[in-house]
Order: C-alpha cells, then structure tokens, then sequence
C-alpha cells in the first residue's frame, strides 16, 4: 500500500565541505540499529500482570526472540530464544509472500506470538512450525512436518490451537493434541482461511478466519483466485532467472472470489453467509459480536463508494443490512467497529469531513468526537466507565496522543498522554491499561505500561538516548527538525520538516528533498521516524533535508486527501513544487517507480484511479512515462530484480523509453531483492550508489 516512488530534488549550489563524522553509511545498517531496542508486538498478558514483546538483539538487528517483563517489578526476562528453539528450516513460499506483506520480509526468529487466553502459556511459531511456551520457560512442540503452518491462532477459550497448511484449515485440541482437518479441498486456485493478495497488500487484513467468543463456531473466508489473471514475473537473481507465474490482479481486471462460510471447530454444520447476489466485492472486515450470536461483516463496492456493514446470523447464514457508509470519492477502511456488550457499536467515519467516533444503537447514531482534527484507532472500550479510547490528532496534525471519550454522555476529550510526544496505544480487552509506544525527533520509541489515567506504571522498553545508547556516539551533531507551514497553490496549509548543517549567512547549501508523495503515507510527523539517523547522516555531509506533505496524504480531512481524485500526478506534484519553487532541480533518484498505473493491483490502484477498463482517462493522464521524455537534469533508477509489488516493468519501460528518447541515465538494479532491498549490505550499497551519485551531479559540481 506504501508505494516506493521516491524522488530527490536538489539545490544545485556550491557545496560546503562536509565536516569529520563518525557516522558512516556503513554504521548506519549495522547492528545494533541505531534507533536502539525496538521491540515488536508488545501486549499484555490476560491477567495484566505481564507484558510481552519481540525483542532483537544486540548484535543481530534483524532477529527477534520472546521476552516477559513483570508489569509490577520492569524485571525483565527472555521467555523463548529463537535460535535454541529454531531449526533454521526454510518457510514456505506462501509465508515469505505473506511476510513481505506484513513488511517483515527480513527479519529472522520469531516474528510473532499469541496468549493463551488462560494466560498460562503463549503460542510461538518458530521456522514454519508450531510450539506452546509456559511462563516457566518450557517450549512444547505442535507440530513437526515439512510443510509451514501458517497465521497459527489459540481459539478464544484456549480449548483449540488453529493454523493453515497446504491452503486449508486445521484445528488441533490442545488437551489431546490431536489435530483434525476442517476442509480438504484446498490447493491450486482454491484456499480456505488466508487472506488473498489485496486483503494483505491493500485492506490491511492480514487473516481469514475468526473464532467467536465461545468457541461454538468459526468464520472462515474461502478464496478462489481462478478468475484472476496469470502474469508471469522474472525474478532475476544472482545466480539465474526464474519465472514466475503468479495470479496478480491488475487494475481494471478481475479479482478472486471471496465467501464467507460458518463451521463448528470440527468443520461439521458448515454454512455459507449471505454477502450478497454480486460477487466483485471485497470482504473487508469481520467481527463477532460479544455474545458469539452474530457476526458483523463490512462488504465494499468494487468501486470502492459504498461500505456496508451486514449483521450475519452465524447459524442460518443469513444477513442483514445495519447501515452503510459512502462516498463520491471513496470509503477509508479502518479496524475501528468495536461491538458493545449491551449490542450497540462504536465506529469511525468520515461522513463531517474529518474521521470522528460514532455509536451506533439500534438504528441511531450519536456523535462522539468532532472537529477540523482526525480520530486514527481506537484503543480500547471500558465498558464500565462507558468510555472508549482512541488516538488522534485534537493538538496538531504532525503529533498523536491517546484520548477518552464518553460514548454515553460525550463531551470534549480528555487527552491521557503526555504532551511533546507522538503517540500510539493499545489497551488490554477492560480498557484498564495501555501499552504506549512515544517518540520525539530527539528521542527513539519508548514503550511503557501506563494506567487508564496515563499514569506510567513501568517501562517496558526506556531505550534512554544518552552516551551508552548504540546513536549516543552521534549526539553531539544531532539535529533537531524544524516544523513549519507554507500555502499550497489551492491556499491548502502545507506542514514540512527540515533539518539544516549550522548555517552561515552568505552561503548557499544543497538541499536534499525527501519526497513520497503518494496517497496517503504522512511523512512530516514530529517523531522518530525511520530515515531520521540517514538524514541525520546527510545533515552532517552539509545537506539541507526537507519533506513536505502535500495533498492526498492522510490525517488532514476529505478535502485535503481527495483532491488526487482521478487525478494522480496533479495535485500532488503541484504542492511539492510549491514547496520547491525556490529550487532548481539538479537531479532525481527513482526508486522501485511506478510508472504505468496499470501494472498495479485493483484495490489499491482502483481507488484513486477508477477502473480502466471502463475509463482509462485518469491512467492516461497519471502515466508517468508520457513526460519522462522531458527529463533533462542527471537520473538515476534504482529497482529490485524480484519485486512482486511494484514489479520490474515499471522500471524496463522507463528505461525503453529513455533509450528510445535518447536521454542519458544512470541504472542500479539488485538481483534477488524485493520492494524494500532489504538487508545489510544491500541497504548500505543502495545509499551508498545515491549519495555518489549526488555527490557527483549536484553537491560537488563547480
């Protein structure tokens, strides 16, 4: 969904000598990262007295193992190392398309974990098999086949451990360990319980299958991707080509069937729900209701316009309309539909122009939140107090903080964390504590146990930036970003970041422009973001760095995000240039471009475009090969050989139409890689190839 078009625009000026730093491009991806710990997948325990989390480690950036930390005490203590447990199998092909979905292609060990929801022990899958870890320390083994298990769930009584294997699902009794088949037929085109490629790649739905509340039933969605279009893919490696035949579903051809079906834990009593008599739809969401006797189902258009909310009668299959949401651009997904014990739901929408909290009961809507500010998740829902949590931006659109608000009696939010930070939070099931993760542009993620009230109760991972810490080294030339806001060419207030060298008046410095500019995908947030330490790096080689956001990002209302509209490459590229209109253009780095909308996939594409079958205009007019032949200043394109995202076409077209319009360009191309090039060594030579290149065609020319 984050796609990698990311242009560098430069200031051709007379550069400054870069001052003697430690910091290299080659420390820069090394371990430890220099962002310190960052733990993943942080939770709390069922009883609230553990937090656990992945950590990596030290000497292995990339590699995470299971750690507890007592929430009274902060002790701290490794539940499960994953190089004692793992048995470095390779995983299945399918799992390794699924981790590149979930962006953690490159990281090794464990890459997720599940509680028990009797808290006595956490599922763990390691090396494409299963085990169940006590609190004591002892690792029991699942499962032991050749085969990988994947998207492993305890049911929600903790009775049943459920996996996927060879496109279908399994169920396993935990007390006995036997494990039984719920479908069979799975395999070729036809899979039960995964979600397809756009559910991962674009809905943010990473599963397939749901089980209620008490374990009568499980929802599982079955995927039939015979209708998709077959495109065959080089992936070209180091040691050879191979071709890929994968079903893609490009913009404007069809996508996989996806149903609904409803079956006891032992696959009997299987029934199909009632979604509707069109099938070119997308299965977006599914929830139970708290008591286990429904299931709340959000379809969505092909069009994108419409989303509905179906109440499904889990025994009959039938359904139900609730309400729906729409659009005459299109409808925002999110994860906000949170059922209420007493059968009322809390929910997001746009519908004021900017995303507010609503309740829902029994046909009628009270507003929550309002004003010209965006509500982003919500945390948690105390059902005693009648509050729900969520984060926002109410103070300013570049910074999130955790809020309450009655759902009974609303009145203004009451902000819980700490003002200066950018925040986000995720709550135990009462709404009784919150694990917050906080940042600033001068201190990495902190993550700590706070109280409903916000209290910090203790710290789960304090990576305190000082001398000891793996980026205090670097402190003494750390730049803290300047925030600020220039008039886009339609009036629109544009928020940028920059950071600067110490400047001398009469000097002119090189600008480095940090753009991504796709829909979406905020980039100025006063944060610790990712790129900090590498702009940081740039910063000290006498580089100005600026971003801006324009419009079509998020956060920032409906008029600001859809004004890109069956108009991408407008007014988009408008407002970087507004925030540029004092620059010269010196040089640009494409990398992993999309340059032919077309190659893309329906969900993501389709939304912002329209589909091209039936009006191929917008992709006429957002085609970025149309103008390359304009480029006159110094290019440079960089591409993985293997990317199955923004596949390599996008770049062999530019290149073809490049040559045949006689414009030099320069060309690094990785064999092997994916979207991210990731790893290592790969990271320091991609940056290394853009800074020489700058180096070569802007900051060093006379």
């Amino acid at each position: 969904m984050r796609k990698a078009l990311i242009s560098l625009l430069i200031l051709a000026a007379a550069p400054i000598p870069a001052q003697a730093r430690d910091l290299t491009l080659e420390r820069l991806f090394q371990s430890p990262s220099l962002a310190g710990p960052t733990p993943r997948l942080a939770r709390l325990s069922p009883d609230g007295r553990l937090v656990t989390l992945l950590r990596n480690r030290q000497e292995e950036k990339d590699r995470f193992d299971l750690w507890a930390i007592d929430a009274a005490t902060g002790a701290a203590r490794m539940l499960v190392d994953s190089k004692k447990i793992g048995t470095g199998a390779d995983i299945s092909e399918e799992e390794k398309m699924r981790r590149e979905r979930l962006r953690i292609a490159g990281t090794k060990g464990i890459t997720d974990y599940g509680w028990a929801p009797d808290g006595k022990s956490i599922l763990v899958p390691i090396d494409g098999d299963l085990y169940l870890a006590s609190l004591d320390g002892q690792v029991r083994r699942l499962t032991e086949t050749e085969e990988t298990e994947i998207d492993a769930k305890v049911s929600e009584t903790g009775r049943y451990l459920s996996y996927l294997r060879d496109q279908n699902i399994f169920v396993m009794d935990l007390a006995s360990a036997r494990e039984r088949a719920l479908t069979s037929d799975g395999g070729g085109t036809l899979s039960w319980g995964a979600a397809e490629f756009v559910a991962q790649e674009e809905m943010g739905r990473q599963t397939g299958y749901w089980w209620s509340p008490d374990d009568r039933f499980v929802a599982v969605a079955r995927v039939d991707e015979s209708p998709v279009a077959v495109v065959t893919r080089a992936a070209i490696g180091a040691e050879g080509t191979r071709l890929v035949e994968q079903r893609y579903p490009a913009a404007g051809t069809r996508n996989a069937i996806v149903d609904l079906y409803i079956m006891a834990p032992d696959g009997s009593g299987r029934i199909k729900a009632d979604l509707g008599s069109n099938p070119d739809v997308y299965l977006t969401r599914v929830d139970w209701a708290k008591d286990g006797k429904s299931l709340f189902v959000q379809r969505m258009s092909r069009d994108q316009k419409r989303l509905d909310v179906l109440r499904v009668d889990p025994v009959t299959g039938k359904s139900a309309l609730l309400f729906s949401e729409t659009s005459k651009t299109w409808v925002n997904l999110t994860d906000n539909l949170k059922p209420l014990k007493d059968g009322s739901l809390i929910w997001s929408s746009e519908r004021s122009g900017y995303s507010h909290l609503y309740r829902w009961k029994a046909g009628k809507w009270t507003q929550l939140t309002r004003g010209d500010w965006a509500v982003e998740d919500v945390a948690g829902v105390d059902e005693k107090a009648h509050r729900v949590y969520f984060t926002g931006t109410a103070e300013t659109p570049i910074q999130q903080q955790l809020y309450w608000v009655s759902y009974d009696k609303p009145k203004a939010p009451v902000r819980v964390t700490e003002a200066g930070w950018s925040n986000a939070a995720e709550m135990d099931e009462g709404a009784t504590h919150a694990l917050v993760t906080r940042s600033n542009p001068s201190q990495p993620s902190q993550v700590y146990l706070a109280d409903a009230a916000g209290r910090r109760l203790a710290w789960v991972e304090e990576n305190r930036l000082g001398p000891d810490h793996p980026y205090g080294a670097y402190l003494d030339s750390h730049v803290k970003p300047v925030f600020g806001t220039l008039a886009g060419p339609d009036g629109s207030t544009l928020h940028y970041r920059m950071l600067t060298p110490r400047l001398e008046p009469g000097k002119h410095y090189p600008v480095f422009f940090f753009v991504y500019g796709g829909p979406h995908g905020q980039q100025v947030t006063d944060a610790w973001y990712g790129q900090l330490p590498l702009h940081q790096y740039l910063v000290d080689q006498g580089w100005i760095v600026f971003t801006v956001d324009n419009r079509g990002t998020n956060r920032r209302g409906t008029k600001f995000e859809n004004a890109i509209y069956h108009a991408m490459g407008g007014a988009e590229v408008e407002d970087q240039l507004a925030g540029v209109e004092w620059l010269k253009f010196a040089a640009g780095v494409a990398v992993a471009p999309v340059t032919k909308w077309e190659l893309y996939d329906t969900f993501y594409t389709e939304r912002y475009l329209g589909n091209p079958a039936t009006d191929p205009k917008p992709y006429q007019s957002s085609n970025a090969l149309e103008d390359s032949s304009r480029i006159a200043d110094p290019l440079l394109v960089v591409h993985g050989m293997s990317d199955d995202n923004v596949v390599f076409e996008n770049s062999t077209a530019l290149i073809a139409k490049l040559q045949k319009e006689k414009k030099p360009f320069e060309l690094m191309v990785y064999p092997g890689a994916t979207h991210a090039i990731a790893g290592e060594g790969p990271q320091t030579h991609v940056w290394t190839t853009i800074t020489r290149f700058l180096g070569r065609t802007v900051k060093n020319r006379p």
